[in-house]
């Protein structure tokens, strides 16, 4: 049996940036309506957790 490869690990950072780039691509080809405005809603939050991550981070 052969072992799986693992990946590089990736940062809390880099984590958030490939989920807000791949939202912001199903963003661009949502429809107008409710789901738009769920992406649009989880790209905001994305943001706010990287500027608390960031701010955290510097308190120590």
């Amino acid at each position: 049996m052969r072992k799986r490869k693992r990946s590089d690990p990736h940062t809390f950072e880099q984590r958030l940036e490939q989920q807000r780039l791949r939202l912001e691509d199903e963003l661009a080809r949502a429809p107008v309506g409710r789901l738009r405005d769920l992406i649009a809603a989880r790209i905001e939050q994305l943001q706010t957790a990287a500027e608390m991550h960031e701010f955290l981070s510097l308190r120590r």
